[in-house]
């Protein structure tokens, strides 16, 4: 059985947020459906932000550059979106990942116009997970945290 859930939020400049998705035996996994982000005051604010998804936390957050690495395996979603004030113009680009994953997830936003706020909408579907899949998400996830 699986149905959707759906996390909404807004992230400082450098900023962290933590998605509780942890169970107790591990028998929940979940995958990205649909990832989104939305500028702080569209239209009259020049913002440039990235929000990255990860499967770890991270030890820090830049506030002046982003490096978006695909080859990092606890990368599991991107987005970047630029948006300029002076122009009616806005840009965005979602990649995420296929992974099934049963812990929590990490959601950081770098702003390297300035220090705009960014609003992020995550969906995830949510699936009951077979022992042995909930062993091998257990394993690959204790694997990314070393």
């Amino acid at each position: 059985m699986s149905r959707t859930i759906s996390y909404k939020g807004r992230l400082a400049d450098g900023g962290q947020d933590t998605i509780n998705l942890h169970t107790n035996d591990g028998k929940t996994g979940y995958k990205i459906v649909d990832f989104r982000i939305f500028q702080q005051k569209p239209g009259t604010l020049t913002q440039e932000s990235t929000v990255q998804i990860f499967s770890v936390k991270q030890t820090t957050v830049s506030t002046t550059a982003v490096d978006v690495d695909f080859s990092d395996i606890t990368l599991l979603a991107a987005a970047a979106l630029a948006d300029w004030s002076d122009r009616i113009l806005s840009e965005d680009v979602v990649v995420f990942d296929n992974m099934i994953f049963n812990q929590d997830i990490y959601i950081t936003h770098t702003e390297t116009a300035g220090t705009a706020f960014c609003n992020y909408y995550i969906e995830l579907e949510q699936m009951d997970l077979t022992e042995d899949q909930a062993l091998v998400a257990i394993v690959k996830n204790l694997r990314n945290e070393q």
